[in-house]
C-alpha cells in the first residue's frame, strides 16, 4: 500500500513574512485562494506569525476578517495558524485565560491547525497553549494540535535532547509533532 504523503503549504503566512516583511494584503492573495482550496494540501497556514501584528500596524486590516474571509474562500482546505506559545502572536507572555479565549477565537473563525512552538524550547511556555487548543472547537469540531521543536547548534543540543524533548511534546498532548 502506497504511503500517503500530506504537504502543508506555508506561502500565505510564512513565504511573505520572510520575503516581504508580512506585507501581503489580503487583496494580494485572494486571486490564488480558490486555486489553492483545489490542490488538497494538508492544510495551508495564513495566520499567526507576524501577521496578526502587521495587519493592525501596517495594513490597516482587521486580521479577524482575513481570517474568515480565507476560511470562506478556502471551504475544503484545513487552515493553520502559527502561535508562539504563551506569546500567543506577541512579543510578550500573555495571561492564560487571555490566551485560552484567543485560541478558541481563532478557532471559531476558521482556524483547524493550531502550530505551537516556543524559541527556547520549554514546554511550561506550551503547556497553556496546547490545553487551551485541545479544548477549542469549532462546530463540534476540535483542532489539531502540532507542536514545532526549535532546532539551534550548541553541544547540548543533541540527537537524545531533541528525542526527549519530543517525549515531553507527546506527554504534554500534541496531536502531531514538526
Amino acid at each position: 500500500m502506497a504511503k500517503k504523503i500530506r504537504i502543508t503549504e506555508t506561502v500565505l503566512r510564512d513565504a511573505h513574512q520572510s520575503l516581504l516583511a508580512t506585507r501581503m494584503t489580503l487583496d494580494d492573495m485572494r486571486p490564488i485562494l480558490g486555486k489553492m482550496n483545489e490542490v488538497g494540501f494538508n492544510s495551508v497556514e495564513c495566520w499567526g506569525g507576524a501577521t496578526f501584528n502587521s495587519c493592525l500596524r501596517f495594513l490597516n486590516e482587521d486580521p479577524w476578517e482575513r481570517l474568515r474571509t480565507i476560511r470562506r474562500e478556502m471551504p475544503d482546505t484545513r487552515l493553520q495558524m502559527l502561535f508562539r506559545g504563551q506569546n500567543m502572536l506577541g512579543y510578550r507572555h500573555y495571561a492564560d485565560d487571555v490566551l485560552e479565549e484567543f485560541v478558541q477565537k481563532s478557532v471559531e473563525n476558521g482556524i483547524d491547525v493550531i502550530r505551537i512552538f516556543d524559541a527556547l524550547n520549554d514546554i511550561r511556555n506550551l503547556q497553556t497553549a496546547i490545553n487551551a487548543a485541545k479544548k477549542a472547537t469549532r462546530d463540534g469540531k476540535k483542532a489539531e494540535v502540532q507542536v514545532a521543536m526549535s532546532f539551534t547548534t550548541g553541544e547540548v543540543f543533541t540527537d537524545e535532547y531533541y528525542v526527549e524533548y519530543a517525549k515531553k511534546i507527546a506527554a504534554a498532548g500534541a496531536d502531531s509533532i514538526c
